[in-house]
């Protein structure tokens, strides 16, 4: 720039600014110099971080949930929280069921089994007005615009603020983890002693990942003013801290036919789980797996975390002495979790009963459903490739009573009628489903995700994978295995963790004790500022020219700081200089921006969505002498979920912080 192009910068007036705001009298800013530095930040530590003497998990699913916590002074042993009260037949109950029940004020009244067998025993005339949740962690995942006002609705239709019930939730894991906590050190423990750590799906987009952190400081975990208090960790990560400790006993590896310490790889990893139940401390050896140690420097492996609700797969790679993780590939996965099943049950008794009972039954008798698909969840778990004995699944006396009332004929006349001849009626009140049908209810969910898992690998950041890590309570199904192995086994070994559905809550607590051991991950979006550039004829679209005192400027640059899939160290920080359009501006504001797309230039590109408000107030400081060019430094800092920004008045070192908004 000339020095008269310089003044003429200077000179603009408070309308220049990016044009979505030019009717808010946004003043402008123009870049300093192209040039940015990305750095470890070493400022962040102007705090002596605060240590914490426990750290206690979370791990919310979508189908069950539940803790652990861990001592700082004894950082190898994992203590799995307290048996439940309740629990199914045929199920493992090491976590509770992801259940709420308020009462008709809406006033909290139970969670997990406590919550489900409650609202059971309740009397139907009672029971439609006391409101149930079940299966509501989806909601952040489907929710297209997710915002602090999106609802939840209970069974028997009624809406509440979803971050009410969120934050009901984990304030319940809080107050049970800090009872149990204080009943073993026998003194009352306080909240600010404890780091918290909530588990999410890696795929979640950030404004539910920032929900969760909303739904926490609600809950009184920890505060805006104590973020670290609280860490928000991807759920695959978790996996993969856990098994970098693995020892070869602990695991099931499906590519040896042999047995693995006396088990054999068909057996489901679940008998294993249950011989250790009565076990709810777990040493996890201050030392690298044998598995772990047949990696070297470089090498890559997938972790994919089958849940209720979702698939999460991620691609780390080994980075040595230390054995910190990388992530090589963004987080990818789909709504393919166990649910799907249960989805193709429902459909299967729309079929038999027709959808217009179904849906009647499950308002009028919404207690009595929810019976029917606990029954269903313990045959569900019974379904092994092999199996040659059909599965029986009780159907509640209110649903045949009801049937006969709704239809004028019985349940079994439903059946014969129907066509559908793998299912049979049995004269104890059960449907009588054969292996074959069972299986197929898997067939689609299953698919999905191999077909995912396919996709995936033919990625070139993903050739050469040494294993397959099989995580999450939907890792247990027989089926699954061997469809993976079937899939994949030629190309890497497919592992499964012994008590695989507590690898995620196990990993958490690593990664809580020592949140450093992630050290490189992939940005979900692309970020940056809306800024001012000089307009250049050809260029830049002449909608976009902004002609202020003789100067012609570009608005709406999108000035981008780090892109989509690029590579993040945690706690990098990128600076950025601007000088304000008008020089005498005393209030700077500088908008931030994401995309999922890296190929934007505007910020009125489709896709692009404003999250995020610097505003830097100078009044005040006007005394202060000023260079010709007022030097703005703007740094954003990512590498932990959530990312923060700040805006810095290099002469008088005013500054102002923002955490990034996708909510409101």
């Amino acid at each position: 720039m000339s020095a008269k192009d310089i003044q003429a910068a200077e000179r603009i007036s408070t309308s220049a600014c990016s044009s979505p705001a030019r009717g808010l009298g946004d003043p402008g800013i123009t870049p300093l110099s192209p040039s940015h530095i990305t750095s470890k930040d070493s400022d962040s530590n102007e705090a002596e971080e605060k240590t914490f003497s426990i750290v206690v998990a979370i791990d919310f699913g979508t189908t069950s949930s539940g803790y652990a916590y861990s001592f700082a002074k004894e950082p190898e042993c994992i203590h799995i929280m307290r048996r439940w009260e309740g629990g199914d037949p045929g199920v493992s109950n090491q976590k509770t069921p992801t259940t709420m029940l308020l009462m008709p004020d809406r006033k909290f009244h139970s969670f997990g089994f406590a919550a489900r067998d409650f609202y059971h025993d309740l009397d139907p005339s009672e029971s439609k007005h006391w409101l149930y949740f079940e299966k509501f962690k989806m909601k952040l995942h489907s929710s297209t615009d997710l915002t602090m006002e999106t609802e939840l609705t209970a069974a028997n239709g009624k809406r509440v603020k979803a971050l009410e019930i969120f934050a009901y939730a984990l304030q319940y894991f809080r107050e049970q983890a800090l009872k149990e906590l204080s009943d073993q050190a026998g003194t009352e423990m306080d909240n600010s002693e404890v780091r918290w750590v909530i588990t999410v799906p890696a795929i979640w987009k950030q404004p539910a990942k920032q929900f969760m952190r909303q739904a926490a400081y609600k809950a009184g975990m920890a505060s805006p003013e104590s973020p670290d208090q609280l860490i928000i960790a991807l759920e695959p990560e978790g996996a993969s801290i856990y098994c970098r400790k693995l020892r070869l006993h602990q695991m099931i590896d499906l590519s040896n036919k042999a047995a693995i310490n006396g088990i054999s790889p068909t057996d489901p990893a679940k008998d294993h789980v249950r011989r250790n139940r009565q076990s709810r401390t777990f040493l996890v050896e201050n030392v690298i797996g044998e598995l772990w140690s047949e990696l070297e420097e470089g090498d890559r492996y997938v972790v994919v975390d089958c849940g209720g609700g979702t698939v999460d797969l991620t691609v780390h790679q080994i980075r040595l002495p230390e054995g910190h993780l990388k992530e090589l590939y963004k987080a990818s996965g789909g709504p393919y979790g166990s649910l799907g099943v249960d989805y193709e049950f429902e459909k299967l008794l729309c079929k038999i009963f027709g959808d217009d009972f179904i849906d009647t039954f499950k308002v009028k008798r919404p207690a009595a459903w929810v019976d029917l698909m606990i029954a269903f969840e313990s045959r569900k778990r019974a379904a092994t490739p092999d199996r040659t004995n059909p599965l029986n699944i009780t159907l509640p006396f209110s649903f045949i009573d009801y049937y006969k009332k709704f239809r004028g004929h019985s349940v079994e006349h439903a059946l014969r009628k129907s066509n559908v001849d793998f299912v049979k009626w049995s004269s104890q009140g059960m449907l009588r489903m054969n292996p074959d049908a069972m299986n197929a209810l898997f067939k689609s969910t299953i698919d999905h995700i191999i077909e995912h898992l396919t996709n995936l690998f033919q990625k070139p950041e993903v050739t050469g994978v040494k294993f397959l890590f099989l995580v999450g309570g939907f890792a247990e199904s027989p089926l699954l295995q061997q469809a993976v192995q079937r899939a994949f086994g030629d190309q890497c070994r497919v592992i499964i963790p012994h008590d695989v559905g507590l690898t995620i809550l196990k990993g958490a607590v690593l990664f809580g004790l020592d949140p450093a051991l992630i050290k490189v991950r992939r940005s979900p979006l692309t970020y940056g500022v809306g800024v001012l550039n000089r307009y250049v004829e050809g260029k830049h679209p002449p909608e976009k020219l902004l002609l202020k005192d003789g100067t012609r400027w570009c608005t709406d640059v999108f000035d981008k700081f780090i892109l989509s899939d690029q590579s993040v160290a945690l706690g990098e920080t990128v600076k950025r200089s601007y000088t304000p359009a008008k020089q005498s501006q005393l209030v700077i504001i500088i908008n931030i921006y994401s995309s999922e797309q890296d190929d934007v230039h505007f910020i009125t590109d489709s896709g692009v969505r404003k999250c995020g408000t610097l505003r830097l107030d100078l009044t005040g400081v006007e005394k202060t002498p000023v260079p010709s060019r007022r030097e703005i430094q703007t740094v954003m800092q990512f590498g932990d979920t959530e990312v923060k920004a700040t805006a810095i008045d290099v002469a008088t070192s005013k500054n102002v912080k923002v955490s990034i908004d996708f909510l409101n």
